[in-house]
């Protein structure tokens, strides 16, 4: 049964036609406009920007006054591939109606930042609309997922290659020992070469194994200046053969800090022993260990090189599983390096110009307890 139409119905409604009626459409434009968390960008069917709002302004680090009159890919005109993304954008945009894509914007201080624009074209109107999206944390922990995804693969494949080389591994050494007592002197040599390179290749074993499950840990409280100055002895007399000095600046009455010392030291050999690499011609390696006061402080430990440097393009992806920059390197270092350090709930990254050197950053918070392993 249809319900009868009665003349307290209208009410409602016409008391919304009256509330449309006495809205100033202006003032409602520039309230969404000045307040919206996003980017928003008025542009018009020449491609020239219209109106902007604040968010816009602080994403592509402009003033509303110099972006409006601009075409749309202007702000990018130092950057000639994010230029053609745009363009390619619009035109994605005319033909579909509307359009979304990712644009990669280098910030003033260098920052790779991931922009979402999404447009909007209507034939009918005079303008056209885009929303910018700052997707950057959202790019960066997908990138980290995919990393910890890769990580957790190689660490099962790592398990079972290493058992399987450890077993013959065994025998090898057990057979090389009973041999030593009947070498000759002239071949002595030999035999030392061969122990030598078993020992290495026990030692990438082990690296893949760290990969795979990491070893039980026993975190102390110790001097990083004490753990950093016995590395320096360790690998000193393979720097004074590559003609390198050593430079060190620590600061002092330095807290001593929650670690597994020895895990932090091959840390410490790994990224000297990659900067000696690094300089086949000689030079110094400065390592700097001070505090830095912030939250309930941290450790702050640089070891820096003056060799070639390494290329931007390389620097972003040190650390993945079996990714180096040497000829014959395994990656397998710097990767391990970095987890060990992630277990300290630390973080580590490398800063580089090519021709000036690297400097390794590693960070190190003060108040890491045993009880939160």
């Amino acid at each position: 049964m249809e319900r009868q139409y009665k003349q307290e119905d209208a009410q409602p409604l016409n008391e919304c036609v009256s509330t449309i009626e006495s809205i100033n459409f202006e003032q409602l434009y520039n309230r969404i406009l000045e307040n919206s968390i996003n980017g928003l960008i008025i542009w018009d069917h020449q491609y020239r920007i219209i109106d902007v709002n604040p968010a816009v302004e602080l994403l592509l680090e402009t003033s509303k006054e110099k972006l409006v009159g601009q075409l749309l890919y202007e702000p990018f005109y130092r950057q000639e591939s994010q230029v053609q993304q745009i363009k390619q954008h619009i035109q994605n945009t005319f033909e579909n109606g509307r359009y979304t894509s990712v644009v990669i914007f280098v910030s003033k201080l260098g920052r790779k930042q991931h922009f979402e624009y999404h447009s909007q074209h209507s034939a009918d109107d005079q303008f056209n609309i885009t929303v910018v999206k700052d997707i950057t944390e959202m790019v960066e922990m997908q990138e980290q997922l995919r990393k910890s995804d890769t990580l957790s693969v190689i660490g099962e494949l790592a398990a079972g290659i290493a058992h399987e080389i450890r077993n013959p591994m065994t025998a090898l050494k057990g057979f090389i020992q009973l041999l030593e007592g009947s070498i000759r002197r002239e071949h002595s040599m030999y035999y030392e070469v061969i122990t030598t390179e078993l020992q290495r290749i026990d030692t990438i074993i082990n690296e893949f194994l760290l990969l795979a499950k990491p070893q039980a840990s026993k975190f102390q409280l110790k001097d990083v200046k004490q753990i950093m100055r016995e590395t320096i002895d360790l690998l000193n007399a393979q720097a004074v053969l590559h003609n390198i000095q050593f430079i060190t600046e620590y600061g002092e009455q330095l807290p001593l800090i929650y670690c597994e010392s020895n895990q932090l030291k091959k840390v410490f050999i790994n990224l000297i022993k990659n900067a000696i690499e690094g300089m086949p011609a000689g030079g110094k390696i400065t390592v700097i260990i001070n505090q830095q006061v912030e939250g309930n402080g941290q450790i702050h430990i640089a070891i820096q090189d003056e060799g070639m440097g390494i290329p931007k393009e390389q620097l972003k992806r040190l650390g993945e599983p079996f990714y180096t920059t040497k000829e014959r390197g395994t990656g397998l270092g710097l990767m391990v390096s970095y987890k060990i350090i992630e277990e300290h709930k630390g973080s580590i990254w490398a800063e580089s110009d090519e021709g000036q050197g690297t400097i390794f950053h590693i960070i190190l918070p003060i108040d890491f307890k045993q009880e939160n392993l």
